[in-house]
Parts: structure tokens; sequence; C-alpha cells
């Protein structure tokens, strides 16, 4: 009988394709090593293929539309209720499969390969500035322990630790201060290594039609704008600008019961580095909003009188996040006055 669906359990050797017919029932379910799969998939007739949206699926997802198939990558939350009995990846593939036959499911979209090397960069990046913060901590540790306190900040950390070294009335031992030399070198070459791909994201981003248009948003500077355009990609995955703001987790998490209502914190769902990044914009806009007259201003700061300044941020990163995908998804341009309520 005609294959309609196919699953396929990703693996990084032997993958598990499991096909159903119309019907639903299983016209195979086999094991296949990864040098035949896409001659496998090439010799069935265009079929919706599903995949679990883990490592490798947007590389296949790709491969395979290629092949002339419709791919679609199912978030891992919404395989699990259908595995029946023991893990194994025959039962995984069929569930990969009867996960992709519901209706209302929310696909996740094939990232194009200048969307993935952007979100490639950030998380690398993401990865430095991480390593920076260990050593700067790590320096300002061990100093501690030799009665030498560094200021706050990194940039004022980077210019007292040479002091620091040449000071031979401190606490410093010998050893002591070959460690923390040692050290410095360390944080400052990762954080040459930090701009070098910061670099590289605002030269890969800048090719973006949106770009321009986006950067105009308060709170959208360049890290902002370029790790908002590698995880939304076109944004068409998405109705409206509120599945945007749900999906980053930027709204109330609601609980009801019994015909009540209650609303609490974020739900914090999603894309936890973009949700970071847009909070961080958010802060700064507000910052900059004070003492100020402007559309922004004449929002968002009776907002954090009446509700604080956190949940002010939260506000305005919700805020940013729907007007970021109406100028992504529909091509519009940021008006302040019409999205602050000016006009």
């Amino acid at each position: 009988m005609k294959t309609t669906t196919v699953g396929i359990d990703l693996a990084k050797n032997v993958f598990q394709v499991c096909a159903l017919n119309r019907a639903g029932k299983v016209v195979s379910n086999q094991a296949v090593k990864r040098a035949a799969l896409t001659e496998t998939v090439a010799q069935l007739q265009p079929s919706l293929i599903a995949m679990e949206s883990c490592a490798g699926a947007h590389h296949w997802g790709r491969t395979f539309q290629m092949l002339g198939h419709k791919v679609i990558l199912v978030p891992p939350q919404h395989v699990k209720p259908f595995v029946r009995g023991g893990k194994s990846d025959p039962r995984d593939a069929l569930a990969i499969c009867e996960a992709a036959r519901r209706p209302g499911l929310h696909p996740v979209p094939i990232k194009p390969l200048a969307q993935q090397d952007l979100q490639s960069l950030h998380r690398v990046r993401q990865q430095q500035v991480q390593h920076s913060t260990g050593i700067a901590n790590q320096i300002r540790g061990i100093a501690h322990e030799y009665g030498v306190c560094f200021p706050v900040g990194l940039k004022r950390l980077c210019r007292e630790v040479p002091y620091a070294l040449e000071d031979a009335d401190n606490g410093l031992t010998g050893a002591a201060r070959e460690l923390l030399a040692r050290r410095f070198i360390d944080l400052l070459a990762i954080r040459e290594e930090i701009e070098r791909t910061s670099q590289r994201i605002v030269a890969l981003a800048e090719g973006l039609p949106p770009w321009p248009r986006l950067m105009k948003l308060h709170g959208f500077g360049v890290m902002v704008t370029s790790s908002y355009l590698a995880s939304i990609g076109d944004g068409r995955q998405f109705k409206r600008g509120r599945q945007v703001a749900a999906w980053l987790g930027l709204v109330p998490r609601q609980h009801g019961s019994g015909g009540k209502m209650r609303l609490h914190g974020m739900t914090k769902s999603g894309d936890r580095y973009l949700r970071t990044m847009m909070l961080h914009g958010a802060r700064a806009a507000i910052c900059w909003s004070r003492d100020r007259d402007t559309p922004l201003a004449r929002w968002i700061n009776p907002i954090v009188e009446r509700r604080g300044f956190n949940k002010a941020v939260v506000a305005l990163a919700n805020k940013n996040a729907r007007i970021a995908w109406n100028i992504v998804a529909n091509g519009a341009h940021y008006d302040p006055g019409k999205a602050f309520g000016s006009a």
C-alpha cells in the first residue's frame, strides 16, 4: 500500500525508519545505516516525513526537502505520550509517526543554512562569555584569599589586575602572582575571541532584510536583533505576535480550577537565551527612558511607578517581541507613536 507518513528516529549511525499507510497501519519499520539513509528516503514516494527536533534534524530536514518530501520536526515533548511500552527505536519511530498525524500539532520550522550559521555563532559566543565570566570570578576569588580585592566590573578588573601584579607590598606570593598572570592572559584572550565572534555575527546578520528595521526598536541592539533573527527566522510559524511572546515565556503562568483563574509569574518557556537577551535590552531601554518625553517613556514610566521596575521590564520585552514579529513576518516598519499609543 502507498506510504503516506514516515517517522525517522534520528541517531548518529543507525536510524529507525517507520512507514505508515493512509489508514495508519505500519508498512515497514526497519533500521537503516547513516550512509544508506538518503538513498532509502529517495526511493520513497513523496510523503510526510516526521522527525524529532533534535541534533541533526535541520540537516536531514533540508536534505529530505530537496528530495521532494514534506518534512516536519516534532517537538520531543509531543512524541513522548505516544510511546507504548518500554523504550526502543522501533517504538520511538512509530510514536513520531503517530504524533505527526495529530491535528493541531505545532512543528518546529526547519532552519535555512544562513539562520543556522547565525544561531551557531550565538551559541559559541554564549559559551565564550560564560568562560570569560568564570575566569574573571576565579581571578577575583584567588586574589581575595590573599587580601587583594578588585572593583566591580570587567573593565575595571582588567585595568586593576596589572597594578596588583606589580605591587610588591600587597599579600600576593610569587606563586599566586604567576597563577593570576596566566589567568589574566587567558581572560584577555577569551575577550578577544568574543569580540571576533561578535563581529562575525554582525557581518552575517546585516545581510538579512529585517535587520535595519529591527535595529530601530528601543531595546534591540546588535546582539538582541541578531539572536531574534537566529531563533525566529521569518516568523511564519506564528500566526500573531502574542504567540511569539508566549513562546518566549514572557507571559503569566495560568492556573485555573473550579472556575477560578489565577495568574502567576512568567512561564519562562521557550528559548532561554533569547528571552534573557530581550530582557537585558528592555532593561536598558527603560533606563534610557527615564526623564525623557518620548512615546516609549510616556508608556513605560507609569508602568514602572505602578508595578515596579522588574514587571515593567517584562512588559516591554513582551511588547518588543510582538512588534519585532510584525516587522519580520509582515515587513512592517517601527513607529514608536503607533506602538505605544501616541499616534
